[in-house]
Formats: C-alpha cells, sequence, structure tokens
C-alpha cells in the first residue's frame, strides 16, 4: 500500500526536474561572472553551442548581420571556455570535443553560404582552430603548464 502511494511521488518529482525549462542565452551569460571556473567552461560551451544553432538559423533566414555576430558569440565564448579549462586544467578534453564538433558545424554552413559570406565563418573556423590546438597542447602537456 505504501509503495503505491511512494511510486506516483518519485514520477511526479522526477518529471519536474526533467521538465524545467531552458535558461535562455541571457541567463546564461549573466551566471557566468558567479560561476567557478569549473563551471564556466560548461556555461561558455553551452552559450557557444546554442549561438552556433542560431547562427545556421540566421543565415538560412537570410539574416545576415545577426549571424556574423552570433558566430562572434560562438568564437568568445569558446574562448572563455579554453580560457576557464586551462585554468583548472579540467574539462580540457569536453572542451575541446566541443570546439571541434562546433568547427566542423562551421565549415558545413560555410558550404551553403554566398561567397561573400564566407570570409567571417572561415575566420572563425580557423580561430576555433587555434582554441582547439591550445586545449590539446594544455592536455598534452604533461604537467608542465600548471
Amino acid at each position: 500500500m505504501r509503495i503505491r502511494r511512494i511510486i506516483p511521488l518519485i514520477v511526479i518529482a522526477s518529471i519536474a526536474a526533467f521538465a524545467r525549462k531552458e535558461d535562455s542565452i541571457d541567463q546564461l551569460k549573466a551566471r557566468i561572472d558567479t560561476a567557478s571556473p569549473e563551471q564556466r567552461v560548461g556555461l561558455c560551451l553551452e552559450i557557444a553551442e546554442r549561438q552556433l544553432s542560431a547562427a545556421d538559423k540566421l543565415y538560412n533566414d537570410g539574416n545576415i548581420d545577426q549571424a556574423r555576430a552570433a558566430v562572434g558569440d560562438v568564437v568568445a565564448y569558446s574562448e572563455k571556455a579554453r580560457d576557464a579549462a586551462t585554468q583548472t586544467g579540467k574539462k580540457l578534453k569536453n572542451a575541446e570535443i566541443s570546439v571541434r564538433k562546433m568547427a566542423t558545424k562551421l565549415r558545413d554552413m560555410k558550404r551553403t553560404l554566398n561567397f561573400e559570406d564566407q570570409p567571417p565563418v572561415q575566420e572563425a573556423i580557423d580561430h576555433l582552430e587555434r582554441v582547439r590546438s591550445d586545449l590539446l597542447a594544455r592536455m598534452f602537456s604533461g604537467g608542465k603548464g600548471k
């Protein structure tokens, strides 16, 4: 009898936990300042990934200026994630994987753009590759960068 009462409560609690609304990009940006460096890595990567998705949609909708601003955010927050990861020495692998995936998505996006719109995206790709190289160098420095 007791179990019949407890199980629905557990189900309701788990649904409520998963139904939590995702924070907006502005809310995530506001949380960066108060987050620990380890949390900052995840927050910055999430912002960069969301801005990348937004940039893709904006390019497809023809909003070139807004898309370029979103691509700029991708680069800026990837750099912040790199800085936080290298500062703590943690989450380096997660950051490198995320940056690599974002660079790949930018390459795919670039192929769909007009020739005039490609140079800023290529600059962002190059910048993300430098961020990725920095992360890899820190990962394989053998503890020399601490």
